[in-house]
């Protein structure tokens, strides 16, 4: 299914591991596979409580908060027949996700296993121009929205290894 996909992105610390153990989670791990220029496409294997979901993405980028994003669940089948489409210059992303619900709106923590002080939130959006309320508690380092650095593409190529 296609749709537009409106996300801001924050480096953040890490947050309290009292506050992420009572918080769903899952194991992520996507590989970025060959395409069509000005087209990122990408395989997902994420493992939950109760089960796996595997997902097919195609992304197209329109601006720094917006891509147009085709989404579909696929069979393990499916899923391991594209991984032979793996993009050689970029090694599998694999992240520990974190969804925390604030004010309605849920955010997206993603921690890496090559940081031990920062992580990734995200949070979707309905409209570029909607009003943003961040929640308390998380030490937000900075906005990344515009910093291709920290796309999952991007860290699939090379890791931000920035002091913070």
């Amino acid at each position: 299914m296609e749709h537009l996909e409106i996300e801001r992105k924050f480096l953040i610390r890490i947050p309290d591991a009292a506050l992420l153990s009572r918080l769903p989670r899952s194991e992520i791990e996507q590989v970025y596979i060959l395409s069509e220029e000005g087209i990122r496409e990408r395989v997902r294997r994420r493992v939950f409580a109760d089960g796996i979901v595997y997902t097919h993405t195609a992304k197209k980028r329109l601006s720094d908060l917006t891509r147009i994003e085709r989404e579909e669940e696929i069979g393990e089948e499916r899923y391991r027949e594209l991984l032979g489409r793996a993009d050689p210059s970029r090694r599998p992303v694999r992240k520990t996700r974190y969804i925390y619900e604030y004010e309605g709106q849920p955010f997206e923590i993603d921690l890496f296993p090559f940081w031990e002080d920062r992580a990734i939130m995200e949070l979707e959006l309905n409209d570029e121009n909607e009003e943003l309320r961040l929640p308390p508690g998380i030490g937000i380092i900075r906005e990344v929205t515009s910093d291709g650095r920290y796309t999952n593409a991007a860290i699939a190529r090379e890791i931000p290894r920035e002091s913070i």
